[in-house]
């Protein structure tokens, strides 16, 4: 817990050190998860790019905490001409926004979001993000 006289020298983590949470939220997700998006790459980054930002339809640049772009497995084929590579984009700024009004601890938040569009990986239903966000 922060005392309030410390509150004058808090200060937001940088984007390197917000990787670093990531990584270790990351680390928290269930193995058989983390086995399969190995070819998935996560990315940091401040805010969502206005083009992003309209494409899904966001009034504000703090609507979006986090973006899968690619194909997910369950569209996937054999047949599949891979254009990019797959990749989860986590935006620090909506995110330390929303860590700072639920109060949760900030590793949680991203591990949540983390789960999320790793679900949107694999072609997983809202429930079954849920729950796999809630074994541990």
């Amino acid at each position: 817990m922060v005392k309030l006289e410390e509150w004058g020298t808090a200060r937001a983590p940088s984007l390197e050190e917000f990787e670093a949470i990531a990584n270790d939220a990351y680390q928290s997700i269930p193995s058989v998860l983390r086995g399969r998006v190995d070819a998935v790459v996560v990315r940091v980054e401040d805010f969502a790019d206005d083009e992003t930002l309209e494409e899904m339809g966001c009034e504000s640049p703090f609507d979006l905490m986090g973006l899968y772009r690619g194909i997910s497995l369950d569209k996937k084929s054999v047949t599949t001409i891979v254009q990019d590579v797959d990749m989860i984009f986590l935006y620090r700024r909506p995110l330390l926004d929303y860590w700072c009004e639920s109060g949760d601890e900030l590793g949680r938040v991203i591990r949540h979001v983390l789960i999320h569009e790793i679900g949107h990986h694999f072609g997983y239903s809202d429930d079954d993000m849920e729950a796999i966000d809630n074994e541990s």
